[in-house]
């Protein structure tokens, strides 16, 4: 589980055997035997922000995983401009719009995806990419539309749609029109479907709520990284809903493996090669 960090690295427990489940961002209980080990941020940039010691799969930036998993060069962002407005003035602690501004000034990004056109191994797809960071990946009426622009430019183009899910749900700020997101895009693969195109979804931790309740549980492949947890609400909510003690990987990718929830687990550094072999695969003549 991350412990702490500072300017150039990072500081968790460690299984001494073995994996550790990601604790951040929903507070997985770290394994009784741990050691702490401290992996400098350069390292962990090179090597996908996976920890050598015990693959511990860090969050990692959608820019990070477009410039690592494409070919250089050959990335072309869409509808970075796109921006949410605040329709229904939404305010909690504090106003929506507000929140959205210092979202922006901390990420970089406009709202929680990005995506665009390029290549892996020489195959061109169109990629959407979620950011964990950006609100916790909550899915808005720019996230829905986003995705629904990446599908159109993948069926026109004609070629498959990758999606890196990351997303702790719809936002609450907007209310009913975040909702409204799930049946948007689930018509938008509908429609790449209709054109013959593939999508290919990669649900890293954690992919939740209504983004999974939507496109991320539409893929034509299924694929997901060690320890996501992928579930409608956390085992937390869970277990204190239904007042019973849950297994020690609910809702990890793991147990929706076992119940052919996905197609395959795949660690950080062998996806981009996944991807391409899939990618070939769709591109192969009929």
């Amino acid at each position: 589980m991350l412990a702490e960090g500072g300017r150039h690295g990072q500081l968790h427990t460690a299984q001494r055997l073995g994996r550790l489940p990601i604790g951040d961002p929903l507070e997985r209980q770290p394994p009784d035997a741990a050691v702490l080990v401290h992996v400098r941020h350069d390292e962990l940039a090179a090597a996908a922000w996976v920890c050598a010691h015990c693959d511990h799969h860090y969050p990692m930036r959608a820019r990070d995983r477009i410039a690592w998993l494409t070919d250089p060069g050959t990335f072309l962002e869409d509808a970075g401009d796109v921006r949410s407005g605040d329709p229904l003035d939404f305010f909690d602690l504090r106003p929506y719009g507000e929140r959205l501004v210092e979202a922006e000034m901390s990420t970089g990004l406009g709202d929680a995806l990005v995506i665009g056109h390029g290549a892996v191994d020489g195959f061109p797809c169109e990629l959407a990419v979620m950011d964990f960071k950006f609100m916790g990946g909550s899915m808005g009426s720019v996230v829905g539309e986003k995705f629904s622009r990446a599908c159109d430019s993948a069926a026109e183009a004609g070629m498959p749609l990758v999606s890196i899910t990351s997303s702790g749900g719809a936002r609450m700020q907007e209310g009913i029109l975040s909702l409204m997101q799930l049946p948007k895009t689930v018509c938008a693969v509908e429609d790449l479907h209709d054109a013959g195109q593939a999508l290919v979804v990669v649900m890293a931790h954690p992919t939740t709520a209504g983004v999974l309740a939507s496109f991320a549980s539409l893929g034509d492949v299924s694929l997901a990284e060690p320890g996501a947890l992928i579930a409608f609400t956390g085992p937390r909510v869970v277990e204190q809903t239904t007042r019973e003690k849950l297994p020690d990987d609910f809702g990890l990718a793991e147990q929706n493996l076992r119940f052919g929830h996905l197609d395959a687990i795949v660690p950080r550094p062998e996806l981009r090669p996944t991807l391409a072999r899939l990618l070939r695969l769709f591109d192969a003549p009929e």
